[in-house]
């Protein structure tokens, strides 16, 4: 019998999720495949029957409004959200914007792979030259942070999120938890994956096999001592959840036609 369950989700499918382009930290609003994505996740919760004490969601739009979507399709739009830069995706540097089918394409799939799913290999760091670093930079939610702008990110290995993101787990999420609380996580592929990492011990090499869909939940099932009680679940129609997850890895390989 789990002690305390927890689920996580990657946010639906954003715009550029769809244009196959690496969003990371540009603020994107869902697409509307995205936002079905959401309400059929709150749909399916809500048959489950579960119900939410608090959410906690990055500050990035299309992981808060991945949540309400789904705490309304729930009737649960009253449960408390809290925001946090340490829950976002992570920071692309200066692949930011870049088409990812071109980018193997260019560089190889291999190479392609290593960017977006090892965990100790950092891409180029973004600088001031970068189409999006002003947008990035001079937002305001950042101006509110638990760290000065000079010390956010400017790239980000899988390691690097990891790191950013326990101070957070520990201190603010695990509390929680452990106080009986059931909890959502809506966040995104990478501080997901990192999350995973952590509290499944997965290791440095199988975590760039571990792929996460758009918009379907994770169910964690955990000890008194946070340590899993068997793999996460991903929780729907397990056909469908597979051709999602396949469909996230060929993003990062060479279109057919252009081989």
């Amino acid at each position: 019998m789990a002690k305390y369950r927890l689920v996580l989700l990657r946010h639906g499918e954003g715009a550029w999720n769809k244009e196959n382009r690496f969003c990371s930290w540009v603020d994107q609003k869902l697409s509307s495949g995205g936002i079905k994505e959401a309400r059929n996740c709150g749909k399916h919760l809500k048959v489950l029957g579960f119900e939410f004490d608090l959410v906690f969601t990055s500050v990035l739009s299309r992981s808060i409004q991945t949540a309400w979507l789904v705490l309304e399709e729930m009737d649960q739009e009253w449960v408390p959200i809290q925001s946090s830069w340490r829950l976002n995706e992570r920071h692309y540097g200066a692949l930011i914007g870049l088409n990812r089918a071109e980018m193997a394409l260019n560089h190889g799939e291999e190479q392609v792979k290593i960017w977006r799913r090892s965990y100790d290999v950092t891409p180029p760091p973004i600088t001031e030259s970068h189409p999006y670093y002003q947008e990035i930079y001079n937002d305001r939610r950042y101006k509110c942070s638990d760290v000065s702008q000079d010390n956010l990110p400017r790239a980000e290995s899988l390691k690097d999120v990891l790191d950013r993101l326990l101070p957070y787990w520990n201190e603010k999420i695990v509390p929680e938890l452990k106080s009986g609380k059931m909890i959502l996580i809506s966040a995104h592929g990478n501080s997901s994956r990192a999350l995973l990492k952590h509290v499944e011990g997965i290791s440095d090499e199988d975590i760039i096999n571990v792929t996460l869909p758009t918009g379907v939940p994770i169910l964690l099932e955990l000890d008194e001592n946070l340590h899993p009680l068997g793999p996460h679940q991903f929780l729907g129609d397990q056909e469908a959840i597979q051709a999602a997850i396949k469909k996230v890895e060929d993003q990062g390989k060479v279109k057919p036609a252009e081989k």
